[in-house]
């Protein structure tokens, strides 16, 4: 099969399409003939060395955490998808003609291939964030980082389960923020002035997903670290505010998106989708740190 595989460490170009072996579902997976994939922040980091210590892989390693496609392989023990199902959802490897998938759920019909590969990674960690921020229904949301890939999904699910969300980006992006039902600030020196000014009668929770140094802020605004969640800041143990990731109760969080793309209260917004043989630039792409939404390799 045609994989997006890279032999060592380093920059985009060490990123090749090369033949590599077919993988097979095991117990409890599935096999997917893969429509598109998506491209994570997670996905550069780990291939420049940044995650080595937390997420080392060995070589020659297949980018990628998340894809959508038909399934064609069941393993032992699943009794929820058969084959030729349309489904999405996470696993590793999955920038390739065959994908191994640990969670998954099926695709909404209102989707189209690119929204659908987008959707795994960032709506299973918004799900995961939202756990541990607790009922947010008639709460203030600050959603710092708003208009990237999980900060979108964020603001698209907060606002369905009821909640005000308030949502940092640049000026650039604060129409996309209201096309999504949040009402935008700028991020960066003075955001607390901006946020008060916007929600003066406080801020319940706030859901970090930029890791850009303004984790203690964001403590400070909501008052308890407790109701303050990150997914990309490593020094939030120090301010007591919890770590987040995408993978626990992953099954159950994409079936949640995958209910609420059915309703249509939640549509992944795609910036841009690049071929397979294009893998480098895509992620050239999210590496520069300004996406809307997400990026996404078709096959």
């Amino acid at each position: 099969m045609r994989a997006v595989r890279f032999h060592q460490y380093g920059d985009p170009q060490v990123l090749t399409v090369e033949d590599a072996p077919e993988p097979h579902a095991g117990p409890g997976e599935i096999r997917i003939r893969v429509r598109a994939a998506s491209v994570n922040p997670v996905d550069w980091k780990i291939r420049a060395g940044y995650m080595a210590e937390y997420m080392p892989v060995t070589f020659p390693a297949i980018t990628g955490s998340d894809a959508t496609g038909v399934v064609d392989e069941v393993g032992d023990g699943v009794d929820d998808v058969r084959t030729g199902d349309e489904v999405f959802g996470l696993g590793q490897g999955t920038t390739a003609e065959y994908a191994v998938l640990t969670a998954w759920a099926p695709v909404p019909s209102s989707w189209t291939v690119e929204q659908a590969a987008a959707a795994g990674l960032v709506s299973a960690t918004t799900l995961a964030g939202f756990d541990v921020l607790g009922d947010l229904s008639g709460k203030t949301l600050l959603v710092e980082g708003a208009a990237g890939g999980v900060g979108s999904t964020a603001v698209q699910i907060a606002v369905a389960r009821g909640a005000t969300v308030i949502g940092t980006a640049s000026e650039a992006g604060h129409d996309f923020l209201r096309e999504l039902g949040a009402t935008p600030v700028t991020y960066g020196e003075g955001l607390t002035e901006r946020v008060t000014a916007v929600a003066p009668n406080g801020v319940d929770a706030a859901l970090d997903t930029a890791g850009s140094g303004s984790l203690a802020e964001l403590v400070a605004l909501v008052g308890d670290a407790s109701r303050v969640a990150t997914i990309a800041d490593f020094g939030a143990a120090a301010l007591g505010v919890p770590l987040v990731a995408g993978n626990a109760d992953a099954a159950a969080h994409l079936a949640e998106a995958s209910r609420l793309g059915e309703s249509g209260a939640y549509t992944p917004h795609v910036q841009a989708a690049y071929p397979l043989e294009e893998a480098a630039d895509a992620q050239v792409h999210v590496q520069g740190g300004h996406t809307r939404g997400k990026v996404v390799i078709t096959l």
